[in-house]
């Protein structure tokens, strides 16, 4: 039966792809001569939309995808001055389909505007020449990706996302119709395990309908790592009529030799163009590596980067030629073997590479791709390389058009790169932030940051922590046996879930990681240990069933119920049972439910089996080290044992393989991870705390990203060279990268308008230092008024606002500024970016008159009240840091930092009237939280620091956290000012890059 309706603005809206108009108007033009008298109302087009909603029919498909791409287009000229995924574009969008209330209201309901997070993007300016309709125009092979992302279950919402970031990538690489040669270099930054293969896949389907004819992807380290990537590519994109180049698929021997025919059950999931895309008017892509083959230095090879040409006297590049020659595509091993036998053939090429778009994709680009020669040794006027950073520095000069990005969740070694070094692959024309996608569990979903602590202990509803981290401290008990009962009780679940209707394909492979050392022998001595435990655990005994019956009850039920209650759960135990029995044979199938994973080759990996994309169901408990670490996808990871330490955060961060997508079973999710008690803590023991410090590293680095991505006056505020100073470091003992990759920058200032600034370098273990500091606070100190004040935030407690207590007074700038100025750290230069910024505020930048001091007052009944540098009595706050720790754990409470900061903004809002604010803090008035506090964890040592009543200022450390007006920038409105260090600058190490 023909759905008229459907076909209807099936026509209608494909004739809008860029650009809404009256809709009835065209509906009636679409109709009159098909289907005339069809009801084109809106009230019955309201009430299909509202029907279809719920099983997503395909009028209601249609709609999303198309108000989707509306709201995410930039920059759109039907809808000027609105941002994307706003109120307003979507308003814009009615207003030209000139639709009424009621269907505006339904569509709003229905399809609400996404609230995604946006691409961040630094660059400088370029010249825009990827345009929407140069895009629509040459879209043969993003479209081929983008339904086949569809078929497999991807939102509207996450393809126009995907859209929107890589074309943030493609439009600031070179035009390749360009008859200047330009290289272009870039990076691009996502998350651990979050599907940045799909970003760059995107960007090849782009770049290449865009005009590129050879794409170069480096894809990992090993042969499995490659042909992942491979296999992906050629599913996704290339798809099956370009893998069988004109062979007869009912021919079995036409199809010898060629990969996944036969082999691969998913192959009829592969794209199909529905012919060879020469035929439909577009352009082939001919593979140079195939699934199980590298590249190899054959004849043949040389040939096929051979490019025929419609008009032989002109370029390659020209669009005569360009659009009607057949793409190139390698997916090749980050090896020193592969990549010299490609630049040897490329060598061999004449004439024809000068004219070649190339682009270079180079996935986990800070890995074996930086050069990590110290320049201190290099001679004079040379540098020398690592061997792949030279192979493709060699690439790069043999494809004079060739475009670079590197993909990678760890950028610190990147940003570092020296931007002089005009050979290297420091980004200089583009660093693009991906948005965290939705569905992705990340550090924050382990961690309770910034959230205040409840009454008690912390419930499995509002703590991230509680709900999925499992501490093993060194108490005697390990936890192995624990963790290894967890994946048994997991696996039951996701078994008794698809039973229930849930898909089945998130539970097809179910894993379970054990990362302990990067010592080959002991991952064997581990993976015996555990493969003991396993068969002695007695799970077909009555005792075995009411350990995981208690274990289920305690833990899995009780977080489920707590976070997952839309999830199928059984009722009982006994319900689950059977599924137990039926987990257990699939982990224990051929006798031993352990896999190691190790080596310096593909053998181990290949041995055992752990091709999740062929394997039909991998249910294992994993044991490696390194090897797991980096770019190998753990699937249906669900249970991961973690207790090996590094002291990189690049490094600890890429061995979050617990990170990822877990649809259907986020709530299963456990990481046992090593821990120490409070009052024993060594330096780098506790793994959960450190990961914890790098998130704080990794998300202020893209909070910063972002907010200088804004233009200011049409203008970028920085450039990739400007943005190592970004990079934040939280634990001593974990740095950003290695020491190699951090030489080339320094920050001069940092400026905070309205955002908190609170340094942490104080000096513990100094107490003349300490001493010095106190009387310079001293004068502020003795301005505190007696009598508290208190305070109320909109964080709850009990049934009812947190409040607390605090001294106040009023300081003018030069007071504050005079008590900061003379102030020692424990690392030298420390707080200078800031004091730079804030000496600023009473002269060219906006003025601050004076500042709204707060000192939190702590509970009278456990904490004793004492004078400091003759000040009224002060409450001592406690604070505690590990051995050897050079900083102090958060200082501000976050009940303070969140008053201290709605008075801020209340003051920015208003102006500064009304009882609200106290009569005292202004647009012009800047908020100090000021901490008298003492190191330690228990009353003693703040009765230590107390002598005959009053505070002993060589025991006490001055902790502050400021938050200046939100005024307090200058019309430019730029928020940084530092200087980097440039080896292109002869004369002069240390340039200013921003001024």
């Amino acid at each position: 039966m023909t759905d008229n309706l459907l076909e209807i603005h099936s026509d209608v809206l494909n004739g809008m792809s860029t650009s809404p108009r009256n809709f009835r108007k065209a509906a009636e033009l679409a109709a009159e001569e098909d289907f005339p008298g069809e009801d084109l109302g809106e009230e019955l087009f309201r009430v299909r939309i509202a029907e279809e909603a719920a099983g997503n029919g395909p009028l209601a498909a249609l709609w999303a995808k198309t108000l989707t791409v509306w709201d995410f287009a930039e920059h759109p000229r039907w809808a000027p001055g609105t941002a994307p995924r706003t109120a307003g574009r979507r308003t814009a969008a009615y207003d030209r389909l000139q639709f009424g209330d009621d269907v505006r209201k339904t569509l709003d309901s229905v399809f609400p505007v996404s609230q995604m997070a946006g691409t961040t993007v630094i660059a400088p300016e370029h010249v825009p020449w990827y345009t929407p309709e140069r895009a629509a125009a040459r879209s043969f092979y993003w479209k081929a990706y983008a339904g086949k992302l569809r078929e497999k279950g991807w939102s509207e919402e996450a393809i126009a996302s995907l859209d929107e970031a890589s074309r943030a990538v493609v439009e600031r690489i070179t035009d390749p119709e360009q008859s200047e040669q330009r290289q272009a270099k870039g990076l691009v930054v996502g998350y651990v395990q979050s599907g940045k293969t799909a970003n760059f896949t995107g960007v090849t389907a782009k770049a290449i309908d865009a005009g590129y004819r050879l794409v170069i992807v480096l894809g990992g380290t090993l042969n499995l790592l490659r042909a992942q990537t491979q296999r992906r590519l050629d599913m996704e994109l290339i798809g099956q009529e370009n893998i069988l180049r004109g062979a007869d698929p009912g021919d079995p021997e036409a199809l010898i030799g060629i990969d996944y025919v036969g082999d691969d059950n998913d192959w009829p999931k592969f794209v199909s163009h529905g012919a060879r895309p020469s035929a439909l008017n577009a352009f082939d892509i001919e593979r140079l590596t195939t699934r199980d083959d590298d590249y190899k230095s054959l004849a043949q090879g040389i040939r096929a980067l051979e490019f025929e040409k419609r008009e032989p006297t002109r370029p390659l590049y020209d669009p005569v030629n360009l659009h009607h020659a057949a793409a190139r595509v390698l997916v090749v091993k980050k090896n020193k073997g592969v990549l010299t036998k490609l630049v040897k053939d490329l060598k061999q090429i004449h004439g024809l590479l000068g004219e070649l778009p190339a682009l270079i994709i180079d996935d986990e680009s800070d890995q074996a791709s930086v050069n990590t020669t110290d320049p201190r040794k290099w001679e004079k006027d040379s540098v020398d390389r690592t061997a792949i950073n030279g192979l493709i520095a060699q690439l790069l000069g043999l494809l004079p058009r060739a475009q670079y990005v590197g993909y990678t969740a760890t950028p610190f070694a990147n940003v570092f790169v020296d931007p002089g070094d005009s050979g290297d692959i420091f980004p200089s024309d583009f660093l693009v932030s991906l948005p965290r996608p939705v569905g992705y569990m990340g550090v924050r979903d382990f961690h309770d940051l910034d959230s205040p602590p409840g009454e008690g202990k912390r419930s499995f509803a509002d703590s991230k922590e509680a709900a999925h981290v499992r501490g093993i401290y060194d108490d005697g008990n390990d936890r192995l046996l624990e963790a290894i009962d967890s994946f048994l009780l997991t696996g039951a679940l996701k078994l008794y879930r698809a039973d229930q209707g849930l898909p089945e394909g998130p539970f097809r492979h179910h894993t379970m990681l054990v990362h302990q050392s990067v010592r080959m022998a002991d991952h064997a001595d581990l993976a015996l240990r555990i493969n003991s435990m396993w068969h002695q655990a007695g799970y077909a005994s009555v005792e075995g069933h009411a350990r995981l019956a208690a274990l289920w009850a305690a833990d899995f039920a009780a977080v489920s119920r707590a976070t997952a209650p839309d999830l199928p759960a059984p009722a009982s135990y006994g319900e689950l049972r059977p599924y137990v029995s039926r987990a257990r044979q699939l982990i224990g199938q051929g006798g031993n439910p352990v896999v190691v994973v190790n080596g310096d080759s593909d053998r181990s990996f290949q041995q055992m089996a752990l091709d999740f994309d062929r394997t039909p169901h991998v249910w294992k408990i994993l044991v490696g080290g390194t090897k797991l670490s980096r770019g190998f996808t753990v699937e249906g990871l669900t249970v991961t044992y973690y207790r090996r330490t590094t002291r990189q955060a690049d490094t600890l961060m890429q061995m979050g393989r617990w990170f990822g997508f877990r649809p259907g079973y986020r709530d299963l999710v456990r990481l046992y991870i090593g821990r120490e008690e409070p009052m024993t803590k060594t330096t780098t023991a506790d793994l959960y705390e450190a990961f914890e410090a790098i998130c704080r590293d990794e998300e202020l680095f893209r909070e910063q990203l972002a907010q200088y991505s804004q233009l200011v006056d049409g203008r970028p505020q920085l450039t990739p060279a400007q943005v190592p100073p970004l990079v934040a470091q939280h634990l001593p003992w974990i740095k950003p990268s290695a020491r190699n990759k951090m030489f080339n920058a320094e920050l001069v200032e940092v400026r905070s308008p309205g955002k908190p600034i609170e340094p942490a370098a104080y000096p513990l273990d100094n107490a003349a230092a300490l001493l010095r500091n106190a009387e310079r606070w001293g004068p502020l100190l003795r301005a505190l008024r007696p009598d508290p004040e208190p305070f109320t935030t909109g964080i709850q407690n009990g049934g009812g606002p947190r409040t607390f207590s605090a001294l106040t007074a009023s300081v003018s700038h030069a007071e504050l500024l005079a008590a900061l100025s003379g102030l020692e750290w424990a690392r030298e230069g420390h707080f200078q970016p800031h004091l730079r910024y804030l000496a600023q505020l009473d002269g060219s930048l906006a003025t601050v008159d004076d500042w709204f001091l707060i000192a939190p007052q702590l509970s009278q009944d456990t904490r004793s009240a004492v004078p400091l540098m003759g000040s009224v009595p002060l409450t001592l706050a406690r604070r505690r840091r590990q051995e050897g720790k050079s900083a102090l754990s958060r200082v501000a409470g976050v009940e303070h930092r969140l008053a201290a900061q709605q008075l801020v903004d209340a003051a920015a809002r208003t102006g500064g009237n009304g009882p609200a604010l106290r009569g005292t803090v202004g647009s012009r008035t800047g908020v100090a939280l000021l901490y008298p506090l003492v190191e330690g964890e228990n009353d003693q040592v703040v009765q230590a620091a107390v002598t005959r009543g009053v505070a002993d200022a060589s025991k006490v450390v001055m902790a502050f956290t400021l938050i200046p007006p939100v005024s307090a920038t200058d019309s430019s409105r730029q928020l940084v000012r530092f200087q980097a260090k440039d080896s292109s600058q002869a004369e002069s190490a240390i340039v200013d890059a921003l001024t």
